[in-house]
């Protein structure tokens, strides 16, 4: 039965101290050589697969960087120590990069959550920090990365509308960035953690309607907009109207009946309301005529 196969600290050692072991094993090598005369000779190349076997142990960690050993198929650790070191020389000493990486998605083209076709695409910034799982539970651990990150997408893209309709407070796709990009890290990092990654950031990067219906739904939009607008406008004349004819009354400068307020009202709120300059009248006769 395959076990989950989690990262270890290698047994290993720092190189320096052994390049000094296998300076020594060549000089006495060389010495013995110019000395010892006849048949003795043979012994000293007993040294040249010394040498050798130290001199394959050899390997340097990068920062950011971690070695995998592995011993005739089995997982030996992982070593983060960086610089010159030395480990057994039968172990196959992989490579992998614990650096902090980028990776943008294409724009898919999905369904949100109310039908329509839209078209979505993401940034994720990740980084290894399992390089045992990274390795061995997945085939191909940047390949899972940018497959499992479009997979989160699209459900993440179904289960949202674009936008918030009039009177809702839903969360949307284009209202809500933060909650959004929340939502997402959380997807992506349920679907990675198997395979030792960690998902630093994940942001919509391209969010917009499909070319086929993009039209309409400006259409829509500049629509809403206007109504919103309109109603502004209309909020504050008929408050500017109602402070008009409070004056009126309580500074008696002119007393008004019923039809001659609802006139001045009427005109007053042509005035204010209109999206055009309007053109003054001078009455000439009386208030009622």
């Amino acid at each position: 039965m395959e076990t989950h196969t989690v990262e270890k600290q290698a047994w290993s050692l720092s190189g320096y101290p052994v390049v000094g072991l296998l300076l020594i094993n060549i000089i006495i090598f060389f010495s013995t050589l110019i000395t010892v005369e006849g048949d003795s000779k043979l012994f000293v190349f007993v040294f040249v697969p010394i040498s050798i076997f130290i001199g394959v142990g050899f390997y340097m960690v990068q920062p950011k960087q971690a070695r995998v050993l592995t011993l005739f198929g089995r997982y030996q650790g992982s070593d983060k120590t960086t610089g010159l070191r030395w480990a057994n020389p039968l172990y196959i000493k992989g490579q992998i990069s614990l650096r902090i990486r980028n990776f943008e998605s294409d724009k898919l083209k999905v369904n949100d959550q109310l039908g329509n076709p839209i078209e979505i695409g993401c940034v994720v910034v990740w980084e290894v920090t399992d390089s045992a799982e990274a390795l061995f539970e997945v085939d191909d651990y940047e390949s899972f990365v940018s497959i499992q990150s479009e997979a989160a997408l699209r459900n993440l893209a179904t289960s949202y509308p674009y936008d918030q309709h009039e009177g809702e407070e839903q969360i949307s796709l284009r209202s809500h960035a933060n909650q959004i990009a929340t939502a997402l890290q959380s997807e992506i990092q349920s679907r990675l953690s198997q395979a030792g990654v960690n998902v630093i950031e994940a942001r919509i990067s391209h969010l917009a309607y499909a070319p086929e219906i993009a039209s309409a739904m400006l259409q829509r939009q500049q629509a809403a907009a206007i109504i919103s607008a309109r109603e502004r406008i209309v909020e504050g004349a008929v408050g500017m109207v109602e402070l008009a004819l409070n004056r009126l009354s309580e500074n008696n400068v002119v007393e008004l009946d019923e039809e001659r307020k609802a006139a001045m009202v009427s005109n007053l709120l042509v005035v204010l309301c209109s999206d055009k300059n309007t053109q003054p009248v001078v009455n000439a006769g009386s208030l009622y005529n």
